[in-house]
């Protein structure tokens, strides 16, 4: 394999690799990428076994060929090459000759025939979508994905799609986040629910930030394929089953508080830095037109913070992570949030006030 390729084009695809390529070398393959020049474009994929991408630019080809190479090293050496154009060879036993300028750096690989395969796609299969206001489901949602692995059926998103909408759900088991969009194309499979892992998803939320306009997605049986320009990746599905997040929603948290949002989160983050560390608790006291939110540690300190809300009930006091408030509160753009209470024991509904597409709902602490 013998190719001449623009270092820019070159580095652009390799930085868009890195973050699929196995850091735990389970198996010495998966720290390689694979590179494959012909009919005029060098072809170049990663993956990890659960997320897998591939993407193209273009190059002069003098020789067809494959090979694997240490995606990170290949990466490092391109990124400081003193030339604009660069050459790379690759000859029968994978040694690869990289040279730019004066520059030359002989390193090995590994054959190509031992690289996976990339997941065959049916490309008509996949359905255009907004790239902004998927961009935004992911936002409202990826914060309440579990971090634990033991946990592997919330350590994604649930997609579900409706006959008019698209929903996306995640939780800890703490908290829940839903987003619903009615005005999205719905995607192509014959599944209405799917689970998405975290990685997969937060790589392709990586993608959309790079481009306008619209990308391709799409649901087969084991994975979600997503195509925007040159740039396929393609996530195997969790399984397992996504709690009844339906089940989880209150119906009769009939007191409703509205809040400036921007006042409310700054405050939190005030009051939140005098809470112990790990539970990050703080008091919500809801009383007539005034919220009194406060947290105290026993070797710190304490604080206390007053804000002017709209309210007329009963007075109440629940406490909540202030954590997990704040990140949905960064969340959302909103000028004024509502927040559902029943009592101190139940969780709290918190939505944009003029919006029921989005709900967050967030279980109550003990302090």
């Amino acid at each position: 394999m013998k190719f001449t390729i623009d270092k820019g084009d070159f580095l652009k695809v390799l930085q868009r690799v890195q973050g699929i390529v196995e850091k735990r070398n389970t198996m010495p393959i998966l720290a390689n990428v694979l590179l494959e020049a012909a009919g005029g474009r060098v072809n170049i994929m990663a993956t990890d076994l659960e997320v897998f991408i591939k993407d193209s630019s273009k190059g002069d080809i003098s020789e067809d060929g494959s090979t694997t190479v240490n995606a990170r090293k290949l990466f490092e050496i391109v990124k400081e090459l003193p030339s604009d154009r660069v050459d790379l060879n690759a000859g029968k036993d994978d040694k690869i000759t990289i040279k730019a300028g004066k520059a030359r750096f002989n390193i090995m690989g590994l054959p190509s025939r031992d690289f996976p395969v990339f997941p065959s796609i049916d490309e008509s299969n996949l359905k255009p979508m907004e790239s902004e206001k998927f961009k935004e489901m992911i936002d409202k949602t990826a914060f309440a994905v579990s971090t634990d692995e033991t946990r592997y059926n919330i350590n994604g998103f649930l997609l579900e799609k409706d006959i008019s909408k698209i929903r996306m759900v995640a939780t800890d088991g703490h908290r829940l986040a839903l987003i619903e969009r009615p005005d999205l194309k719905t995607i192509s499979g014959e599944k209405e629910g799917v689970l998405l892992p975290r990685k997969g998803v937060m790589e392709i939320r990586r993608l959309l930030d790079e481009k306008e306009g619209e990308f391709h997605l799409g649901i087969t049986e084991k994975s979600a394929v997503m195509k925007k320009d040159s740039t396929v990746i393609s996530v195997r599905l969790l399984e397992g089953e996504f709690p009844d997040y339906k089940k989880v929603i209150p119906k009769d948290n009939e007191k409703d508080v509205i809040a400036d949002r921007a006042e409310l989160l700054a405050s939190l983050k005030r009051v939140s830095i005098l809470s112990s560390d790990k539970i990050k608790g703080v008091k919500f006291n809801f009383s007539p037109k005034k919220l009194t939110v406060s947290s105290s540690s026993p070797d710190i300190g304490e604080a206390t913070e007053e804000i002017d809300i709209e309210y007329g009930e009963e007075e109440i006091e629940i406490a909540f992570n202030a954590r997990y408030f704040i990140d949905m509160l960064e969340a959302t753009d909103e000028d004024k949030v509502r927040i559902s209470l029943k009592d101190p024991l139940s969780p709290g509904i918190v939505r944009p006030e003029s919006s029921e597409d989005y709900t967050y709902i967030i279980m109550p602490m003990r302090l």
